[in-house]
């Protein structure tokens, strides 16, 4: 299922085993599955996406740091 979401906080994800990366904050779309959330932005003419575990969406969600739209 697909939502809008504004990241206004520290959210961070992990490529692989690289080190955490910081998603700039701003409007993100979330597409959520069983075990995971993939967030896309869109920043001028650069495109990004990132995967996380739900568990770690959900607590993004939980401290305030990713807002859902209504």
């Amino acid at each position: 299922m697909a939502h809008t979401a504004q990241i206004v906080g520290k959210v961070e994800y992990r490529e692989g085993d690289g080190p955490n990366i910081v998603i700039r904050p701003g409007p993100v779309k979330v597409e959520t599955g069983l075990n995971d959330a993939t967030l896309s932005w869109v920043d001028e003419e650069v495109r990004g996406s990132a995967a996380m575990p739900l568990a770690d969406f959900k607590r993004y969600v939980t401290e305030g740091k990713i807002k859902l739209a209504a």
